[in-house]
């Protein structure tokens, strides 16, 4: 050690000389490496002294990161890529636990793309000459010299991206294959480094450095680097790897990536203090078992879980398990209506048969061929709002009659589109949430009607190039937090905002200021009103960064199971509650939980004109008659009633209007089912689904429903309260390990989220600590698990991908599809719900795609036809992943109608 030691004071000639004669040892052996690349001697004979120092025990940290950089846990096999400084006391203190394991590394590893050729890991610019690296570079070669030397002349490893970085090295010092098939030596790369370093003595001390660095290659001996990766394409696909992005307009490629399947992840106190410090660790404990086949060995995820997991990670061909789908209980329950109807009238049974034809037409019309290379704009009176379910003109000229609001409800068009909806002119990218609650960009959502209309009511006011929002409403002048709180105290033990109340229905919504600020009190919204003279008012809501979707309540159930919702609120929402023998107010009955309040806040509760005391009169009779108990009526025009969490009432009426439902009447059925003037029966068996309330917020999120039990099976093959649990923890490591920090999306600028296809709402759970809210859609053709998600204080939706979604264009930031588009392909075209996610798609808002590779790649081909940036496209087996971005291209060519 001391020969190597600079600031050593020399204590005789004889160690001056020694040092000298060392000194020259090295320039020579230096020189000869370099004149000599491909003569590399089986063995090498190390020093007294390097042995010395490869004998040095490194300790080894219990935390790690992933491919992302992003902190994860970790059992064993992790040393930290830490401060310098103390690393070095670390590797000169006492006794210290050494990395044990070694592997060996990849030497068939290559990666072309626009910023260079990757050989054996490492990037490599072009042009000849040796380039200068950087402080990270040359930290990542000391501990690259270090680590192979403590190994005793193991593989060479993979460059470290520290720092956020690129490693630039030329391909004649790094990772280069020779004959024979051995690979470049700690020693023999140190020499060359020396080359570059400009002296031998300098090589010396990167090999001491490298110890002193924390050891950040030597933990790698544990896993090695696995064998015949390959990286393709101009966007950095890498096969095998869990981990290759773009960062701007550099490619980094992450070795830390190449997790080995079923590794367990653990965190250490001092995880979150690394984590802080922006520290790389890595965990890559070694599965020596080889493919029976290929002899390569398996990669994990960038996500890897535990082997009790691990299933998770390649099981898509997900089973329904105990649940049946949305899709199922809407059709038997227009079967059953449908028999009902035939017994009186054959002209019904008609229209039932024409159903059919229409589900047959859909799947027909999902064989439509994509269009040519060439985009063209949509051709629609609606412009950049165009939501094509809702803006069917043909379809809506051809109804008999609007006067239950048809007109507003969804006609789909046949051929689903594949034109693309343009921007406003001078749109750019949204405020940021909080802000964006209180004002927007006027040119993102250029109308300004509503605020001439409701500028008094405080809903939105212009205010030069933006539009601002103060906060009120109609019913809420002088600020929505004052009315929620006005609510609060009126029932504060059946409120409870945040607590016992957690989701909450706003109909007829207006901007959504309501749902907006019950986020200060833990709340958690759905907003729904209808695309209707009020101008763009849903769209305002979604550029503030609040949920809402384009609904009415008219003739059809609204999109959600039964006894989800803990509050339904209206204020002034201009529904006619007590009209059709309460068909309106009768759905809300529907979807409101036992024991959940609906707040009703309107002019009829006050007002002493004739039409608002009839409407009074009228809705006094009707809850009455539904049972419900009118807790609380303030003279602020507020009125709580209660829905009642037992069947006795109903059995004790005298008038038996409305009537309750026939048993047969399947409440969950909401796709297309037409509204009836009946209740559904309270379930009262404790082990059903809405016979108790949900547990506190937020013990809720983390516990599974307590009708949920080990004799149902779940979605993923497991019981079912296994299945909610693991799911749960998947989605922790995924976020965790690969979309926090790892695909080079900023969350600062991430506020509205989709989950194209959830499950249990794992997703919207992992990001609950991030600023965001995620609208979890359950498809029609999926396990319907809906339920389980409200249950678990979320929230969502059901929909059918072949179709539009009730949304504005530039509605999201980041949509994430968990094999999605493969489950549709039977039914319907992929092409078409592409383009339906660039409609939702904020520009410059990302996408993020797990399904098999094949779908992958086609996706792929689409977006990038739509000029959008693919940032990153990973493969395992037949598995695939992509993330990307929409740029602000659009066409220019608008289609002939």
């Amino acid at each position: 050690m001391a020969l190597f030691d600079r600031n050593q004071k020399q204590r005789s000639s004889f160690c001056s000389t020694a040092t000298f004669a060392v000194f020259v040892a090295l320039c020579l052996f230096g020189l000869w490496m370099v004149s000599s690349p491909e003569t590399i001697p089986g063995a090498i004979s190390l020093s007294s002294a390097t042995a010395k120092l490869a004998a040095v025990e490194v300790k080894e940290e219990d935390s790690s990161i992933d491919a992302t950089n992003t902190v994860k846990k970790d059992t064993a096999n992790v040393v930290a890529e830490d401060d310098p400084v103390k690393l070095a006391g670390d590797a000169n203190g006492d006794d210290e636990k050494a990395s044990s394991s070694s592997s060996s590394s990849s030497k068939d590893q290559s990666f072309d793309d626009e910023n260079g050729r990757t050989e054996g890991g490492e990037l490599v610019k072009p042009g000849t000459g040796s380039e200068s690296t950087d402080g990270a570079a040359a930290a990542a070669a000391q501990a690259k010299s270090f680590a192979a030397v403590e190994e005793a002349a193991a593989a060479e490893t993979d460059s470290k991206d520290t720092g956020g970085g690129l490693v630039d090295q030329t391909a004649s010092t790094n990772a280069k294959e020779i004959a024979g098939g051995q690979e470049l030596t700690a020693v023999e790369q140190a020499s060359t480094d020396a080359k570059e370093s400009g002296t031998a003595e300098q090589a010396a001390a990167e090999a001491t450095d490298g110890k002193e660095s924390g050891g950040a290659v030597a933990g790698r001996g544990g896993g090695g680097t696995p064998k015949n990766l390959t990286f393709d394409d101009e966007n950095g696909k890498m096969e095998g790897v869990d981990l290759v992005k773009d960062d701007g307009n550099k490619t980094r490629i992450s070795e830390e990536s190449a997790m080995v399947e079923g590794a367990k992840l653990t965190v250490n106190p001092s995880a979150k203090a690394a984590a802080a410090a922006a520290a790389a660790t890595i965990d890559a404990e070694e599965d020596k078992k080889q493919d029976t086949t290929g002899g390569e060995q398996q990669l994990a995820t960038a996500e890897a879980m535990p082997n009790a997991q691990a299933e998770l990670l390649t099981e898509r061909a997900a089973q329904n398990g105990s649940f049946t789908t949305q899709a199922a209980e809407s059709t038997e329950e227009k079967k059953k209506r449908a028999a009902e109807n035939n017994n009186s009238s054959k002209n019904k049974k008609k229209g039932g048969n024409n159903n059919n034809n229409k589900n047959n037409n859909k799947k027909h019309d999902s064989d439509v061929a994509p269009p040519s290379s060439t985009w063209k704009l949509c051709n629609s009176s609606a412009g950049a709002d165009y939501i094509p379910c809702l803006d069917n003109e043909a379809a809506i000229k051809k109804l008999k009659t609007d006067i239950h609001y048809e007109h507003r409800e969804r006609h789909c068009p046949t051929t689903p589109p594949t034109c693309l909806v343009p921007s406003p002119p001078k749109y750019r990218d949204p405020i940021r949430w909080p802000h964006s609650r209180d004002k927007i960009w006027y040119h993102n959502v250029p109308h300004t009607m509503l605020a001439e209309y409701k500028g008094h009511q405080n809903w939105v006011k212009v205010s030069g190039e933006h539009l601002t929002f103060p906060g009120g409403g109609t019913q809420f002048k002088h600020g929505a937090l004052r009315y929620i709180d006005l609510i609060q105290r009126a029932l504060p033990d059946v409120v409870a905002w945040g607590r016992h109340s957690r989701v909450v229905l706003d109909v007829g919504c207006g901007v959504a200021s309501f749902g907006g600020y019950l986020f200060d009190r833990d709340v958690l919204t759905m907003s729904l009103a209808p695309k209707d003279e009020h101008e763009a008012q849903v769209q305002f809501a979604l550029e503030r960064g609040i949920p809402a979707i384009s609904a009415v309540m008219g003739t059809q159930r609204l999109p959600f199971p039964a006894n989800v919702f803990d509050v339904v609120h209206c204020a002034r929402c201009r529904v006619p509650w007590h009209i059709d023998g309460g068909k309106l107010l009768l759905e809300l009955n529907r979807l409101l939980r036992p024991g959940g309040v609906f707040v009703w806040s309107a002019t009829p509760v006050y007002q002493k004109l004739p039409e608002d005391v009839e409407i009074w009169d009228a809705m006094v009779k009707l809850t009455k008659a539904m049972c419900w108990e009118m807790l609380k009526k303030t003279k602020r025009s507020v009125v709580d009633d209660q829905k009642p969490v037992s069947n006795s009432c109903y059995d004790k009426r005298e008038q038996k209007d409305p009537s309750l439902c026939e048993v047969s009447d399947d409440p969950n059925a909401a796709w297309n089912i037409q509204l009836r003037a009946c209740m559904h029966r309270v379930p009262e068996d404790e082990s059903v689904r809405g016979s108790r309330w949900p547990e506190p917020w937020p013990e809720r999120l983390k516990k599974a429903p307590y009708w949920l039990d080990s004799s149902q099976t779940g979605v993923y093959g497991k019981p079912a309260p296994e299945d909610f649990a693991a799911d749960l923890e998947h989605w922790r490591k995924v976020v965790r390990s690969s979309y926090i920090g790892g695909m080079g999306i900023d969350w600062k600028t991430i506020r509205n989220v989709m989950d194209m296809r959830a499950v249990y709402g794992g997703l919207a759970a992992a990001l609950r600590e991030m600023k965001v809210w995620v609208m979890n859609v359950v498809t029609i053709d999926s396990p319907d698990t809906l339920p389980v998600i409200y249950e678990r204080g979320l929230f969502g939706i059901y929909h059918d991908w072949c179709e539009s979604f009730s949304t504005y264009p530039r509605s999201y930031d980041l949509l994430h599809a968990d094999h999605l588009f493969s489950k549709l392909k039977p039914r319907c075209a992929v092409l078409p719900v592409v383009v339906e996610v660039d409609r939702i798609l904020r520009p410059n808002g990302k996408l993020i795609v797990r399904d098999d590779k094949e779908t992958v790649d086609e996706i792929k081909s689409v977006v990038r036809s739509l000029q959008w940036e693919v940032r990153m496209t990973v493969s395992k087996n037949k598995e695939a992943m992509l993330c990307a971005r929409k740029t602000t291209w659009r066409p220019t060519e608008i289609e002939t109608r």
